[in-house]
Parts: C-alpha cells; sequence; structure tokens
C-alpha cells in the first residue's frame, strides 16, 4: 500500500516458465495429443545495468522477442483451456468465484532469492486459508517502458511459478517441475496443507495425480501416480506427465478401474476447496480483459491506503459471479493505472467498482503486500459471505 525501495540492480533475473500443472476435464475418452515443450532448467543470469546513451536497437529487438516468448509460455496450454470452458459451466450452475490480483513488482522490493521465496509463501497460504479460486500476477508497467527500462517480468513469472509450485501436492512436484535455482528455498516454505494435499495414508474420494508412461496391465487405460503406495488405472488413454483429477469413490481397492473428473468436481460435490489456478497478466487492462470465466468479472475491488474508509460490517457486495480483489504494486494501484496506456486520463476510482482502504490509522507509513493480503481478506469475509448467502 505504500513506496518501498526497489530491488537492488544484482538481483537475479527470473525467468519464466510454462504452466506444468494443466488438468483435463476428463470429458473426452480419445487420446490427446499434446505438443512436445522444452523443460530445460531456467538459467538466473546478473541483470544487466544500462549504458548511459540507452540500448541499442538491436538490444530492444532481442527483449521484444524475449517478451513474447515469456508471453506465450505463460498461456495456458490445452488442458487448461479445458479447465477454463468447466468454470464456466459452473457459472450456469450458480457458483460465486473470488479472485485476487497482486503486481507482480512486489518481488523487486526483496533483497535475496530467499526473501523472495518467503514473500510468495505467504502469498499462497492467504490464498489457500481465504480459499481463493484464481490469483492473477500482473505487469504493472506498460509495454512500451518494459522493452527501454528495467523489466517487472521477471518478478511476475517468479511469483506465477512459485504459487503454482506450492499449490501442487507435494507428491507430483518432481514429475511437474524441473530442478531448477529458483526453487532453491521452496522447501523451507510451511505446507499450504490444502484439503488436496493429501498424505499416502489418508484416502480421500478424490486425489490429484499425474499420468504415466508405463502401460496400464489389461486396459487400454492410463497410469495415474496418485500419491498412494499403488499406481491407479483410469478410464482414458493420455500423454505422460498430464496432472488430472481421479474419482477415488469408497472403495480402497486400488486394481479399481477410475474415473478422471473435472478439478472443480470435490468442491460441487463435497464442497471440498481444492486450490486456486494462477494466471499471468502483461499489465492491470489484461487481468480484466483476459478473465477466463464467461461475462468476466462482475464485481472489482481495488485497495489503496488513498481508498475509501468502511467498516466490514457496513460494507455492502453485491451479489456477485466473479468477484476480484486488486492489489498494488511498490507505488500502489494508482502508479498501475498511470502506467496502463489503456487507463491514460482516468482515474483509479473509474477502473473499480469500490476503492477501500481496509486498513485506516495504521501506525507504519507503509504496509507490505503480504501483509495487505491477510488484512484485506480477512476484511472481506464478512460481506462475501452476506453477498453468498443472498445468491
Amino acid at each position: 500500500m505504500g513506496k518501498k525501495n526497489k530491488r537492488s540492480q544484482d538481483e537475479l533475473e527470473l525467468e519464466p516458465e510454462p504452466d506444468l500443472t494443466s488438468r483435463i476435464d476428463g470429458d473426452s475418452k480419445k487420446k490427446k495429443k499434446k505438443k512436445k515443450k522444452s523443460h530445460e532448467d531456467s538459467e538466473m543470469e546478473p541483470e544487466q545495468k544500462m549504458s548511459l546513451d540507452g540500448e541499442t536497437n538491436k538490444e530492444k529487438k532481442k527483449k521484444k522477442k524475449t517478451k513474447k516468448k515469456q508471453s506465450q509460455e505463460l498461456e495456458p496450454e490445452p488442458e487448461q483451456t479445458k479447465v477454463e470452458e468447466e468454470e464456466k459451466r459452473n457459472v450456469e450452475e450458480g457458483r460465486p468465484t473470488v479472485s485476487i490480483a497482486i503486481a507482480g513488482s512486489i518481488i523487486h522490493n526483496t533483497q535475496s532469492l530467499e526473501l523472495a521465496t518467503r514473500l510468495a509463501g505467504q502469498i499462497a497460504r492467504a490464498a489457500t486459508i481465504f480459499r481463493i479460486d484464481e490469483i492473477v500476477v500482473f505487469d504493472n508497467k506498460s509495454s512500451s517502458e518494459i522493452d527501454s527500462a528495467d523489466s517487472n517480468e521477471s518478478g511476475a513469472s517468479f511469483l506465477v511459478r512459485i504459487l503454482r509450485y506450492l499449490e501442487t501436492p507435494q507428491y507430483l512436484r518432481k514429475s511437474l517441475f524441473p530442478k531448477q535455482n529458483d526453487l532453491r528455498y521452496v522447501g523451507m516454505l510451511p505446507p499450504l496443507d490444502a484439503p488436496h494435499h493429501l498424505r499416502k495414508h489418508e484416502w480421500e474420494q478424490y486425489r490429484e495425480g499425474v499420468t504415466l508412461s508405463e502401460k496400464a496391465p489389461n486396459s487400454e487405460g492410463t497410469m495415474v501416480d496418485v500419491g498412494l503406495s499403488k499406481s491407479v488405472v483410469v478410464d482414458q488413454v493420455l500423454s505422460p506427465g498430464v496432472r488430472v483429477t481421479v474419482a477415488m469413490g469408497t472403495n480402497h481397492d486400488l486394481d479399481l478401474l477410475r474415473q478422471i473428473v473435472p478439478p472443480s468436481k470435490p468442491r460441487e460435490d463435497a464442497g471440498m476447496y481444492w486450490g486456486y489456478k494462477v494466471r499471468y497478466a502483461s499489465h492491470l487492462s489484461s487481468v480484466f480483459k483476459e478473465c477466463p470465466f464467461q461475462g468476466g468479472y462482475d464485481y472489482l475491488i481495488g485497495t489503496s491506503e488513498h481508498g475509501l474508509v468502511i467498516s466490514s460490517s457496513e460494507l455492502k457486495i453485491p451479489t456477485f459471479r466473479h468477484l476480484l480483489i486488486a492489489f498494488g504494486g511498490l507505488a500502489g494501484l494508482e502508479e498501475s493505472i498511470e502506467e496502463d496506456n489503456q487507463y491514460k486520463g482516468k482515474n483509479v476510482r473509474d477502473v473499480f467498482n469500490v476503492y477501500l482502504n481496509t486498513c485506516p490509522h495504521q501506525g507504519s507509513r507503509t504496509i507490505r503486500a503480504e501483509e495487505a493480503m491477510f488484512i484485506s481478506l480477512q476484511y472481506f469475509q464478512e460481506p462475501i459471505n452476506r453477498a453468498v448467502r443472498i445468491l
């Protein structure tokens, strides 16, 4: 909520990776064809200082090419598109969702990779505790400025990567994420302990799994590692390395043929929180334009120390299908609006339905992003519950 010191020039530049945790909805019985993608480990290089006379045209073209490649890597895969289509079907059934958007530049305020990892871990914990459906990480620089100045894209992509890693059940991480320097400190983070992060001895009617290359015995299905003592067989033929949600039922016989279901099924049938999705947006306006839900977000909330002061008990949120709560970067949402070409000349209050200060009379001159996340999500609990009950 306040201005903070920028990240030092010798910080490590973090490259984005493809979304390795894409899921499928299990509707098709045909074999899925997947394009081969490179999973080479990202190399961490020192950030290059700009020369006094600016960058050459060649360097600018190289940055544009790199940015285009990063954007493509962060786009959802076909399986992820199926998940989004399933979410659209959920809208018709009336299940509301709550999303949060946060600026990737918050990572640049950390002094080391270890502290950056801890920051990402706190955001993941907050999202899980308050049952957030979607986290959108956006870059808060316009595209023209990214090419000529220090890029926030590395911070955003790093945050996306760590959030996706932490949301993935522990027994699937080795299969879905290649070993790399960016993940060096994730082992010291507290676990999310979400309902789908099951232990080996625990039995639940649904489990997350990853498809294996091993052929299923006496079956045309696919072997899936679901974190138990033995892999199970599902009733579809799928490529290896795909994350799926498997209906385990109540019968503990692991030799039974299992069925793949949409990842939204545990919440629909059992009311279980089944983790959050992570999406990258190139800038703030893209957060809204690229909304995966049918009809987009129907209620937008911005948070800032310059926002309106309303007590949680008096705040009235109308009934919604898809609510989004936005948190700014090092200089707040005001800076993100000013630097977004789509919002030239607009006031920040024109972008959101309501612009709130969730922690008035603060004793510190600044409230850090991870602190604002916990404060605000707790502040919104009662108003959101009232709106959902009405729906």
